[in-house]
């Protein structure tokens, strides 16, 4: 059996909007070439990939189970792509990387700055995602490697534990919250927030966890890191929430107080995950050695 890259690009599009007119537009085909096409595999497959109705198309069991693994091959086939290009910019090889935000703005830059160092011929492409995202994107095999909260990742995602990675309230050192030690997060939500700027991933978070509650939080200001964020509850703007790690190296030299959020979902630890660690292309496998010894 025979598979065409340019079918399963169509199927994966099909599948993402619902539509084969929408898929075939995604991919660049005229409609009409784009149902011969959906045809043909199906007829190929010996099975029904889609149900077609009025609003659209809906995935069979047998569209979803190939969706899963026409998207591993596409990634697949991109990442070699992208492998044999770097050769000709003297670089072999290059690893992807999903991480939360906490991740990459507290844990990853001076590992990742050592690893590269050790190994001039990999590269990353890291990019921030939910910690839910990651999960998805690991899973359907979109991605190689990912730094994710533990309790994001489903049971068939493996996983090496990394780091705790704790959220707290960070309020300002002089103000109504100095002698708290700890609050639920329901106590805080009609205050005044300084966060991170919306496309961030641990914007969503927290912004979800108040939606939950019922509230929609009160922004004065969105910063694009921790630093600027200290320095803004520090001078009484509002409150913030930020993992503890960077709340306490902001407390060392700004005016600010963090308080532990009772709440089960400020509980966190970051896990590096892989849909299997034995079958990583060999630098995802070196990268994921060397995070998991490393000393953070």
């Amino acid at each position: 059996m025979r598979f065409d890259l340019v079918d399963l690009q169509l199927f994966i599009a099909v599948a993402e909007t619902r539509s084969i007119t929408n898929g075939a537009a995604k991919v660049h085909l005229a409609l009409a070439s784009a149902s011969a096409r959906i045809k043909g595999l199906e007829e190929a497959l010996g099975v029904s990939l889609l149900t077609r109705g009025r609003r659209g198309v809906e995935l069979t069991p047998a569209g979803e189970s190939l969706l899963d693994h026409a998207r591993v091959v596409i990634h697949n086939v991109e990442a070699m792509r992208g492998d044999l290009a770097a050769f000709a910019r003297g670089v072999k090889a290059t690893v992807r990387l999903l991480a939360n935000t906490s991740s990459i703005s507290e844990y990853l830059p001076k590992a990742l700055a050592a690893f590269l160092s050790q190994h001039p011929h990999i590269s990353i492409d890291v990019e921030e995602r939910e910690s839910a995202d990651i999960a998805r994107a690991i899973a359907s095999g979109s991605a190689d490697l990912g730094l994710a909260a533990e309790h994001a990742l489903p049971g068939n995602i493996e996983r090496i534990p990394f780091s705790e990675d704790r959220l707290v309230l960070v309020a300002p050192r002089d103000g109504d919250l100095a002698n708290r030690r700890q609050v639920d997060f329901s106590e805080v939500v009609d205050r005044d927030f300084v966060g991170l700027i919306t496309s961030s991933a641990l914007h969503a978070h927290v912004a979800g966890h108040a939606a939950r509650l019922g509230a929609r939080l009160r922004f004065r200001a969105r910063m694009n890191n921790f630093d600027a964020i200290g320095q803004m509850v520090a001078a009484g703007i509002g409150v913030a929430v930020m993992p503890e790690v960077a709340a306490k190296r902001c407390a060392r030299s700004m005016k600010i107080n963090t308080i532990r959020i009772r709440d089960s979902w400020a509980d966190r630890r970051l896990a590096i995950c892989a849909r299997s660690f034995k079958a990583l292309p060999r630098p995802a496998k070196q990268l994921a050695d060397y995070l998991r010894n490393a000393v953070l």
